[in-house]
């Protein structure tokens, strides 16, 4: 415990330094236009469901009428672009080299979202100097000149990496499911999160629950862990069915949303798309036919 104390404080102390030196400049890291909506997807540990709900979460708001890019972030494990069923040839990092401008790892994906690849390379890291930090945030800058919100793909845990992304969005969605040991790894990112800055603008989504009835208790177990250790209350923005057809659009290398548009997961990503525009908490989604069929059958 004293370790992770130690190594918590070294970043805050890092992030102090860093924002200060961005003020002497005059510039934000990252930095975008003030109506471009950023929202940064991030989770506590890996095989959650953080990338499929980016993806499919950015074709859902193309298809609601919003311009969309979505940006690989996942340093080592990037995979954005075999769920958009394509294969790149330049990444993030790509921005980084003199003669690569914004447009040149830009790529149309799915129902017209705009996304920039990430680095999929177990060695690869993203520990910038300062030049190079303000290489890639004058580069970044322009991303707002294709799209009114930037979805961003982090990293998984609590690596420098994932925790300088989640500061600097404006919104951050955590997913997390059921399990036991998920629900750990949540509240370390909840846990840091709150430790490195006073906004309130993380919230939860649940992946991967049977019925709704779960959702709610995998929803209120958490709540009542942050109150207690932390002192704070978690905004929900809803849930994810486990459905069969998010495995087979991965098959197939393509969003669920678009290869099952009816399936239930599906048409839960549809009420978080509604939620996100309209700032209501999601509403029930029924599981239909399904749903009869698996309470008939006892699944």
């Amino acid at each position: 415990m004293s370790d992770q104390a130690s190594r918590l404080r070294n970043l805050v102390e890092e992030r102090a330094q860093e924002e200060a030196k961005a003020r002497e400049i005059g510039e934000l890291y990252f930095d975008v236009a003030e109506d471009t909506r950023v929202i940064a997807i991030t989770s506590g540990k890996g095989g959650v469901g953080k990338t499929s709900l980016a993806v499919n979460l950015a074709v859902g708001l193309q298809l609601a009428g919003q311009k969309v890019m979505l940006i690989d972030a996942d340093i080592g494990m990037a995979n954005v672009n075999l769920l958009m069923g394509s294969v790149t040839n330049r990444s993030l990092i790509d921005l980084l080299n003199d003669d690569i401008e914004l447009e040149d790892v830009v790529e149309n994906g799915v129902e017209g979202v705009k996304y920039i690849s990430g680095v999929a390379a177990i060695e690869a890291t993203l520990n910038l100097n300062r030049n190079e930090q303000k290489k890639l945030h004058k580069k970044l800058s322009r991303c707002s000149e294709f799209a009114n919100i930037i979805i961003i793909d982090t990293g998984a845990g609590l690596n420098r990496n994932v925790i300088e992304f989640i500061l600097a969005a404006e919104e951050v969605l955590l997913i997390t499911t059921p399990e036991p040991t998920a629900h750990a790894d949540a509240y370390a990112v909840i846990k840091a999160y709150t430790t490195y800055t006073e906004r309130r603008n993380i919230k939860l989504v649940i992946n991967r629950i049977r019925e709704e009835e779960e959702y709610e208790d995998v929803a209120e177990k958490m709540n009542q862990t942050t109150k207690k250790f932390l002192g704070i209350s978690i905004d929900y923005l809803g849930y994810i069915y486990d459905d069969k057809a998010v495995l087979e659009a991965v098959h197939r290398q393509e969003p669920f949303i678009t290869a099952n548009p009816k399936s239930p997961a599906a048409r839960c990503v549809s009420a978080l798309v509604k939620s996100l525009l309209s700032g209501e908490r999601m509403g029930s989604v029924s599981k239909g036919w399904r749903g009869f069929l698996d309470r008939l059958f006892g699944y």
